[in-house]
């Protein structure tokens, strides 16, 4: 596991945009494509800004989202809006979007198609994944009844209907194994209150009570945390 540190968003938002550009650039060369999975929240705006704005043959990446609300696209909550909004523009409006968010009544019930629809997706050539004040990171929450199938490494499932104990919404999750078929793993995080939430995370294994200890403690996928002050 490799640990960044950068003073301020900024300049976090500026190595994490060109390291991404890199490994797209290197996938696309070596298979003729590349895919890149991104996670929602104010975190990583700055990020998606910078990286629509890279010089790459974006129509050859397909990109999705670790987790989306069960909320239609263009509802102030979603994922895919924010995606939609602040990456899939500039030089990134080529690259093709997956979304997890479908016309069923609810998530569990729209998982299967959401599975459908990444099938054409092999293994990921790079997931950015943020983590929660509470420890989740895609919506695999504490304390959810759907946490212990999202865990599971051998479900056979990539997407999962989740129901947050807390937070709002119903939620689609790929699950940890989906996850974890990535060419490279990045944690994007930034503030003192994640740093804590990080050391408590790395000094202990119940994955149940803090669920990033999964993508922390797994040697699949190679990992980086990218953290700014």
């Amino acid at each position: 596991m490799e640990l960044v540190e950068f003073e301020n968003t900024s300049a976090l938002d500026i190595e994490l945009s060109a390291k991404v550009a890199k490994l797209l650039i290197a996938d696309i060369a070596d298979t003729g494509s590349a895919s890149l999975v991104v996670s929602g929240g104010r975190t990583p705006m700055g990020f998606f800004h910078l990286l629509s704005q890279q010089m790459l043959d974006w129509s050859k990446v397909s990109i999705t989202l670790a987790d989306d609300r069960w909320v239609d696209a263009d509802h102030a909550d979603s994922n895919e809006k924010l995606v939609r909004a602040n990456l899939l523009i500039n030089e990134a409006h080529q690259a093709t979007f997956i979304g997890l968010k479908n016309s069923a009544a609810d998530a569990i019930i729209g998982a299967p198609e959401a599975e459908l629809a990444l099938a054409a997706v092999g293994k990921f050539t790079v997931l950015i994944l943020g983590m929660g004040d509470d420890g989740h990171t895609a919506s695999l929450f504490p304390g959810a009844d759907a946490l212990a199938l999202g865990l599971d490494m051998d479900s056979g499932r990539t997407c999962i209907g989740v129901t947050p104990t807390a937070a709002p919404h119903q939620r689609i999750s790929m699950t940890l194994p989906r996850l974890l078929d990535s060419q490279q793993i990045i944690i994007h995080i930034s503030g003192a209150g994640k740093q804590q939430v990080l050391e408590q995370a790395q000094a202990g294994d119940d994955v149940k009570a803090l669920p990033i200890r999964a993508i922390l403690n797994q040697q699949q996928a190679p990992l980086a945390i990218y953290w700014a002050k």
